[in-house]
């Protein structure tokens, strides 16, 4: 089964609107594990917008689930990765100022960048994905580099989907074939929601995690978190 890891930054985005503690991100992490989700994704920015620094560390200490921490790979971030060790490090090339992740690594140009972060993370023994669009060469030099797993940035299959869903889900199909010929694991991320996680999920069955979270809390407001939660993971089944 493909595991539904639920990104709780939104919790912490309506938290820092006010002020204070509520929502509390961390009952929001337990609850979404009691719920059946089977990861926990965070993603903290350097200007802290969203989930701090000290989120991530209060975290570490209550997770069960597997723990995803996402973000760009600076000294930052490594040294709260290094310091947490969660289950699994995403690296994502986003500049700070960005609102959300809007494009994959370029594995090529940035080839010894990403080869020395993902040997300092694997001597760590935590599990390191590289956010990726579904191209080719860039995900053949993924693992050349050595990472473990590629999350395949799927705003591009969300906007297509709409459209036409046969050929939106195309190259992603053509992508995890390569990843898996490859021996890399597969995750995948961004615009995924409810209408189309079901297609995507039947036509890569090899897909090992999807990382969700704006979806599953708008959703959430109609239907409530529980309910939501059990809604997408029978989409993944």
């Amino acid at each position: 089964m493909t595991k539904l890891s639920v990104n709780i930054n939104k919790f912490a985005t309506l938290r820092n609107a006010r002020g204070g503690y509520n929502p509390n991100v961390v009952k929001a992490a337990l609850d979404c594990e009691s719920f059946g989700a089977q990861g926990i994704t965070v993603h903290p920015r350097p200007d802290e917008r969203h989930i701090t620094y000290q989120d991530v560390l209060d975290l570490k200490k209550v997770v069960t689930t597997e723990f995803n921490i996402e973000g760009y790979p600076d000294d930052r971030y490594m040294k709260l990765v290094e310091l947490v060790k969660p289950t699994q490090a995403t690296l994502v090339p986003d500049a700070p100022d960005v609102i959300t992740s809007n494009a994959g690594w370029d594995t090529i140009k940035y080839q010894s960048q990403l080869s020395e972060v993902i040997n300092n993370l694997k001597s760590l023994g935590i599990r390191t994905s590289i956010f990726i669009d579904p191209e080719e060469k860039k995900i053949e030099k993924a693992a050349e580099i050595g990472c473990d797993r590629v999350e395949l940035y799927t705003e591009r299959y969300a906007h297509d989907y709409a459209v036409d869903p046969k050929k939106s889900i195309v190259e992603y199909i053509e992508a995890a074939n390569i990843a898996l010929q490859l021996g890399l694991g597969i995750n995948a991320g961004h615009d995924l929601n409810f209408e189309n996680l079901k297609f995507f999920k039947s036509s890569i069955p090899s897909l090992n995690e999807v990382s969700i979270g704006h979806a599953i809390i708008c959703d959430a407001l109609y239907y409530g978190l529980e309910n939501t939660i059990q809604l997408y993971l029978r989409q993944l089944r």
